[in-house]
């Protein structure tokens, strides 16, 4: 009886842990800028369908927050940031495995606010007194805002007087212009779909801040993962451009 069981106990503890392994391998994380939520939603979905043992474990967030977390062993496959920036810290850092980094979606800067604001320009701007801005130090979206009033010559004028609202990704900025509590926020085009008050007052001319380039890659642990390398092949796959352009995106060529 003595050997049965412990025959038995065995075989039981064999199977959990294949059980545990293949769920962990079947578990994909992605971190990606927030505004990429409702994108990487939506691609995760389609993936899923053909996928159906996957999970998928979105994070979303600043930029730069986000490749903060992963310098501290936070655990993530994929990494998506809003510039290449923080991209290229954690490639530097030998955090982003080898040839896995690509630029696969352009953005632009927009400024919203309320349909009363008649602002047209960034030389308008000093007539406000709230004006959402995502954290420069963090945000991308506030890299860029920053960057096209440095360039206009107000970003000094307009900090100092106190009229800029930090935000701590472009979502909440977005939410400061639409739900009123700024005059006005720095946001992406593809953002601005999302409103449901506000409205573009103006375009920011990219000629005035860097492009907002979109690079993906596979993490150092995340190139170990089949699941998160066919994740990675799907998201830069011409299947999931038309995704990707639905949501306001410009493609990147390759």
């Amino acid at each position: 009886m003595q050997p049965f069981r412990l025959a038995f106990i065995l075989a039981v503890t064999i199977v959990t842990v294949l059980t545990f392994s293949l769920s962990q391998a079947a578990e994909v994380r992605i971190s990606a800028a927030a505004s990429m939520t409702n994108v990487i939603h939506e691609l995760s979905a389609q993936f899923v369908a053909q996928h159906p043992d996957v999970t998928i474990v979105p994070n979303f967030g600043p930029s730069g927050g986000l490749a903060k977390q992963i310098q501290q062993g936070a655990p993530a496959d994929l990494y998506i940031s809003a510039n290449t920036k923080w991209m290229k810290l954690l490639v530097d850092e030998k955090l982003i495995a080898p040839g896995t980094k690509a630029i696969f979606a352009y953005n632009s800067l927009v400024f919203v606010g309320q349909h009363e604001k008649r602002i047209t320009a960034l030389a308008d701007l000093p007539e406000l007194e709230r004006i959402g801005i995502g954290t420069p130090t963090s945000v991308p979206a506030g890299q860029y805002a920053a960057q096209a009033l440095r360039a206009s010559g107000l970003y000094d004028q307009l900090l100092k007087s106190g009229k800029l609202v930090m935000a701590k990704d472009v979502r909440q900025a977005l939410i400061y212009a639409d739900r009123g509590e700024t005059d006005g926020s720095f946001v992406y085009k593809t953002d601005a779909m999302l409103m449901t008050s506000a409205k573009i007052l103006f375009e920011v001319p990219q000629n005035l801040y860097d492009p907002v380039a979109y690079p993906i890659g596979l993490t150092s642990s995340g190139a170990a993962n089949i699941e998160a390398k066919a994740l990675y092949d799907y998201i830069v796959s011409p299947e999931a451009k038309t995704i990707i352009a639905k949501h306001g995106f410009s493609i990147a060529s390759h």
